[in-house]
């Protein structure tokens, strides 16, 4: 068993319909996984002292915290929270965004946090329309705040950018030992740009090449699904995307 399927989770963003925590662990453990990347929707990271609760809910089903996020960072001190709950899971990653008024400020901060908690931070890619999300503006950023501050591939937002700078496959070998954590991810797309999520590895996204280039740079990241369609009733397709994800997996 390759490190991706050994190591495969889902986004909680998925469930976010659901807000109940026990029932998000039980929808974890129904599409056979038994790791999650918790966001914003289901933990409040600026608690840390109350989040042992949660990660007890999630343990309690054999379900691991390995991240959190999307988070974006200012530089604010506070911030300094994020890392104490990611560290109260037992997570190793931190999924993500800067801004372009700030990033210069925080950087700097979240590199230092990093190193202290141990804890590494992947920029999340998220389309052509926000900072951080072009591969220029991505290969300064982890050149400011690397190796601490690498790079998470959404290999959906990462295609929104267009065939040509924006082809995850590519992206690996751009960014190699920067890559700290995936969401895989899949759109097709209408003529006028609109993209659609889909079933990963049924769209637009080369998943059995992109794998195979993860595993062949000797990617050791963090990795979830991460399906934002269906939100009432996700079960179906993330239960899909974990068998698309594990039949292209079985085969390299």
């Amino acid at each position: 068993m390759n490190h991706i399927e050994k190591n495969l989770g889902v986004q909680s963003w998925c469930f976010r319909h659901f807000k109940d925590n026990p029932t998000v662990a039980a929808k974890v453990r129904g599409i056979g996984l038994d790791k999650i990347e918790l966001c914003g929707v289901h933990a409040d990271f600026n608690a840390p002292e109350k989040f042992g609760d949660v990660v007890r809910i999630y343990a309690d089903a054999d379900v691991k915290i390995v991240s959190i996020g999307v988070q974006t960072f200012s530089g604010a001190d506070s911030e300094k929270k994020w890392f104490e709950s990611a560290a109260a899971a037992g997570a190793k990653h931190i999924s993500a965004h800067f801004q372009i008024g700030t990033y210069l400020h925080a950087i700097p901060k979240v590199r230092a946090w990093s190193r202290e908690f141990g804890i590494r931070v992947g920029i999340h890619c998220h389309g052509g329309y926000m900072f951080g999300g072009s591969l220029d503006v991505l290969d300064h950023l982890t050149g400011l705040g690397g190796p601490e501050i690498g790079v998470c591939i959404d290999t959906a937002w990462a295609m929104q950018i267009g065939p040509h700078a924006g082809n995850p496959v590519a992206w690996v070998s751009k960014f190699g030992k920067r890559i700290a954590g995936i969401h895989f991810k899949d759109f097709v797309f209408e003529p006028n740009g609109q993209w659609k999520d889909v079933i990963v590895g049924t769209g637009t996204l080369d998943l059995p090449a992109f794998s195979k280039a993860l595993l062949d740079d000797g990617f050791d990241g963090m990795a979830v699904i991460e399906y934002e369609a269906d939100v009432e009733k996700p079960d179906a397709a993330l239960k899909a995307c974990v068998d698309s994800m594990r039949k292209v997996l079985a085969a390299l």
